[in-house]
């Protein structure tokens, strides 16, 4: 974390919200629950701020939110900011045609989805999630921002697990986090 972030008292209310369960969903595992970080009005509306902050002057036309949680987040940053929202969807949510991205996570493998002509060439985009583990999910999702012709410009998430490494897996992306998991 940046010396500015980790002077701002925000930080430390956001973290202190976040709840850790072991071994959910399997054996192994510390699940980070922001359920419990939701439920306090005031560090979710200083979740959306200091990514309003960061994101405000950086021209970006798209946040694309990674479902379930990156529509909590996303959103809001869409919205505050003066850009779409474009949901990354599970597998066959979607309706019409769609680009479509296979990837690996911390505990199986999975695919997203993403609306053909949701994203323009040349557009600029964030791609917002809660987390970043062995970061699959995040390169999937920058995949298929790419192949529509968009420059992502940035992936931002609430928490990272440093030690699963997943920022090597952005290609030299930047990643913004607001905390790192203990």
């Amino acid at each position: 974390m940046s010396d500015c972030k980790d002077q701002d008292p925000r930080i430390h209310a956001i973290q202190s919200r976040i709840r850790v369960v072991p071994d959910f969903p399997k054996p192994g595992i510390m699940f980070q629950d922001i359920t419990t970080l939701l439920l306090d009005p005031k560090a979710f509306k200083d979740i959306i701020e200091l990514f309003v902050e960061r994101y405000k002057d950086k021209n970006i036309s798209v946040v694309a939110g990674i479902e379930a949680r990156g529509f909590i987040f996303g959103p809001p940053i869409a919205l505050a900011i003066g850009a779409k929202f474009v949901p990354l969807r599970k597998p066959n949510k979607l309706p019409g045609k769609v680009f479509k991205q296979e990837y690996d996570l911390e505990y199986g493998s999975d695919c997203l989805e993403m609306h053909i002509g949701a994203v323009e060439a040349g557009e600029r985009a964030l791609v917002v999630d809660d987390l970043i583990a062995t970061g699959g999910t995040l390169r999937a999702a920058m995949n298929l921002l790419e192949r529509a012709g968009a420059e992502v410009v940035e992936c931002a998430c609430v928490i990272e697990i440093p030690d699963l490494k997943g920022k090597e897996q952005l290609n030299g992306k930047p990643l913004y986090v607001l905390v790192e998991s203990q």
